[in-house]
């Protein structure tokens, strides 16, 4: 069967199978089985088994994703996010929009804590968007800084899905990691600056601290003193993996470790955080292995079809020459945001490209991190983006996902800015990795 024709029909069923409802992961390991039960009879399906278990699941680097998702949990109830929130606030809550802009803060130092596009969002949604309505901020703007700052984790080392892509197109993931940090600071720079210009404009949208609440000079040093600690954590994390003391996998232990120790010595471990933070560690570290499992069984079947030399093909046919072709494949990759998991989309999509983008001469790391910006988008894009509906999980009553759409949208056009910016100028992510690893 033709390339061009199996790839209209996988791509007919993964939009039947994602229109009933099931669960990607199911949808994609189904039809990898279903196409390789038909095309190549029942003999094939030990090939299965055998790709999935003896590849995919064997990576070491795997390991990494439930060492972050344990930190990730732990910090999440730790309380720490609690103190960054109030040492960002005691600072920034004279100028219109301070609560705004602390949030993005926190959610900016959560996802260098955490690697999780999540975890900022729920914590800042259950701490700052209370804190932000009750002040009068703008319903809209405060939810839009959350899930936009929250999606940062999607960015910003060490982050998940960038372990997932480095390990799929065998790109280095310190690089990766080192290349994520400037343009994770530049997106959150421009959610803040944001904030702040629309708040000085409408001050009703943000409004400031009274003079009266403003704590003196000694009371704010003793806030900030909730930030050494994450900050140290921070440092240990990513300077171990960056010095080359450490793999991306040794980091993650040292972070999952590090988190536990604070916790600790903050006092805030009991019998009923530990349960919490071990289910929520299994359940999402399970739902990633799933979905790596069902992408690899499609993707898999997929290039054994001929999809790879179809692709380099295709686009090596396209009359749009060098930057044509990196404009329709991140378009490509923002609709399909719209739709999938970004860990999904990875899998599905990064064996397929990885030797297109050889051919093309992209620079693997470059290429990968605006790859990764992209997925931050999808984060939070309408209909189906994951902190969509995290923040309807906790938003106040009365707050509907339409809401919740409109509210988002400028931090969306923020966050496509950053791609452009990101892929006019490959300096703001090749300068990092190249200073430390070299050239």
């Amino acid at each position: 069967m033709e390339p061009g024709t199996i790839t209209i029909l996988l791509t007919i069923a993964m939009v039947a199978g994602l229109a009933s409802g099931l669960p990607i992961t199911f949808v994609l390991g189904f039809i990898g089985v279903a196409f390789t039960f038909f095309l190549w009879g029942p003999g094939a399906m030990s090939v299965i088994p055998t790709l999935i278990f003896g590849k995919a699941m064997m990576s070491f680097g795997l390991l990494s994703v439930p060492l972050f998702v344990l930190m990730g949990y732990i910090l999440q109830h730790s309380g720490i996010a609690d103190k960054l929130f109030n040492a960002f606030y005691v600072w920034s809550g004279r100028v219109g929009g301070g609560l705004a802009v602390a949030a993005i803060i926190v959610c900016t130092l959560f996802a260098a804590m955490t690697g999780i596009g999540g975890a900022g969002t729920i914590t800042m949604g259950l701490i700052a968007l209370p804190a932000m309505l009750a002040r009068s901020y703008n319903k809209q703007l405060a939810l839009g800084c959350i899930g936009a700052g929250g999606a940062l984790g999607i960015l910003i080392p060490p982050s998940i899905t960038m372990i997932i892509y480095g390990m799929i197109c065998q790109v280095s993931i310190g690089r990766l990691f080192a290349g994520g940090l400037v343009p994770g600071l530049l997106l959150a720079s421009l959610f803040i600056a944001y904030t702040l210009i629309l708040c000085k404009l409408k001050p009703e949208k943000g409004p400031g601290m009274s003079e009266e609440e403003a704590l003196p000079l000694r009371e704010k040093i003793k806030a900030t003193k909730a930030v050494i600690a994450p900050l140290l954590l921070i440092c240990a994390v990513l300077g171990s993996i960056f010095s080359g003391v450490a793999t991306p996998t040794e980091g993650a232990a040292i972070g999952a470790a590090g988190s536990f120790i604070l916790m600790i010595i903050g006092g805030n471990l009991s019998w009923e955080k530990f349960r919490d933070i071990s289910l929520g560690t299994l359940k999402l570290s399970g739902m990633v292995m799933w979905i790596v499992l069902g992408a690899y069984c499609f993707s898999t079947i997929y290039i054994a079809l001929g999809a790879t030399e179809f692709i380099s093909g295709l686009m090596n046919d396209l009359p749009f020459g060098y930057w044509g072709v990196f404009i329709i494949i991140q378009v490509i990759f923002f609709c399909l945001g719209m739709l999938l998991d970004p860990s999904a989309i990875v899998m599905i999509t990064a064996p397929i490209l990885t030797p297109v983008v050889a051919a093309m001469g992209y620079d693997p790391v470059w290429f990968g991190i605006v790859f990764i910006m992209n997925m931050q988008c999808a984060y939070i894009s309408p209909p189906f983006g994951y902190n969509l509906f995290y923040l309807k999980s906790i938003a106040p009553v009365g707050v509907g996902i339409k809401e919740i759409y409109i509210a988002v949208i400028p931090f969306i056009i923020l966050q496509l800015l950053g791609v452009v910016i990101v892929s006019i100028f490959p300096q703001i992510a090749l300068w990092l990795p190249r200073l430390i690893y070299g050239s």
